[in-house]
């Protein structure tokens, strides 16, 4: 059986320890929270949470992982059923309870994938039968490629782009392709103007880190942000009042240079500047394994989105061939050979 812990305990810090005590006090919150829940089956969610903190996932994973089991605590209440006697058919039914709502497909699969990961934690500590997870309901998702910004609306945005911090920050995603969170969170002494790299101490996801680098682009503007930051900030981009800045405030300052250069309509999110990073990486030639390094992603699968978006040793491929139909150089039959065929039944 798990043991408890108390929030106490997550207070204590090894004295090498990485973790920093604002962890411990964020913890601290989610307990506290976690003891005005009142749903059938709390104190197995209450050892599940702590076993995540264990693990040290990050605050967020546990929020929302908490958040979601509440909702499905709460549904098997409502329905009569009990995580005991939990069968595929309350599984299925939660689905489809979260699909009336109205929620995408991946948002969905997202919140079964968090009760897939909480039941397999309690058939581990023997509170529910292993037959619960026997087979796990798989929700097949559409595979989109990834939208980047066309080479035309990238001349627009940067040309709109005030100087400062607005300008380092956009050229800073475009040239090194790193998640808003880990822009986010560059510290000054991350990032080395001469040597034009910057070392992501923790990936946003994979939690591994990793070193991109900038182009010529990218660094002017950086000096000319450090030149005009505050000093006295630790990290690299903060807002105007504050030693932080938030996503949000990100996101309403890219929105806004869209609007300035009459892309609105395009709808494209901050996101793209990642995806274009890596289009125009793929299309300059880039072999898909550095690519892969440079984005952080844990799989070459995952990168390799960007090959089916971006392939133009494929496009090239197609257009010599479709050149050589056009013109006649094509020929045979595409009928079988019925002589041919009878030739293994006269052996029979």
């Amino acid at each position: 059986m798990t043991r408890n812990i108390s929030p106490e305990d997550l207070s204590y810090q090894p004295r090498h320890s990485s973790v920093p005590t604002c962890r411990s006090e964020a913890l601290r919150e989610v307990f506290e929270g976690l003891a005005c829940v009142d749903v059938c089956g709390k104190e197995h969610l209450d050892c599940y949470v702590r076993h995540l903190a264990r693990r040290n996932c990050r605050r967020l994973t546990i929020v929302q992982s908490l958040s979601t089991l509440k909702l499905f605590l709460g549904f098997l209440a409502n329905n009569g059923s009990c995580l005991e006697g939990l069968s595929r058919r309350d599984l299925e039914a939660f689905i489809e309870a979260e699909q009336d709502r109205g929620l995408k497909l991946s948002s969905v699969k997202t919140k079964l994938d968090r009760v897939h990961a909480f039941l397999g934690f309690l058939i581990e500590e023997e509170l529910v039968p292993p037959e619960t997870l026997v087979r796990k309901i798989r929700l097949k998702l559409p595979q989109y490629l990834p939208r980047a910004i066309d080479p035309d609306d990238v001349r627009k945005l940067i040309s709109v782009v005030e100087g400062g911090r607005d300008r380092a920050m956009i050229l800073v995603l475009l040239r090194t392709g790193m998640r808003i969170s880990e822009l986010l969170a560059l510290r000054v002494a991350d990032v080395h103007i001469n040597d034009q790299r910057m070392v992501i101490r923790e990936g946003a996801k994979t939690r591994r880190g990793r070193l991109v680098y900038f182009s010529n682009d990218a660094r002017d503007a950086l000096k000319a942000w450090l030149q005009q930051r505050d000093s006295q900030a630790e990290l690299l981009f903060h807002a105007r009042r504050r030693a932080t800045l938030g996503y949000t405030s990100c996101r309403h300052m890219f929105e806004k240079y869209l609007r300035r250069a009459e892309l609105t309509h395009r709808g494209y999110p901050l996101h793209c500047l990642r995806h274009t990073f890596a289009s125009e990486l793929l299309n300059a030639g880039m072999r898909l394994e550095y690519l892969q390094q440079l984005l952080g992603h844990d799989s070459i699968q995952i990168t390799r989105r960007y090959a089916r978006l971006t392939n133009t040793t494929l496009e090239a491929e197609y257009f010599r061939a479709m050149a050589r139909i056009q013109k006649g150089g094509i020929h045979g039959t595409y009928r079988a050979d019925r002589k041919l065929q009878t030739v293994p039944e006269t052996k029979k």
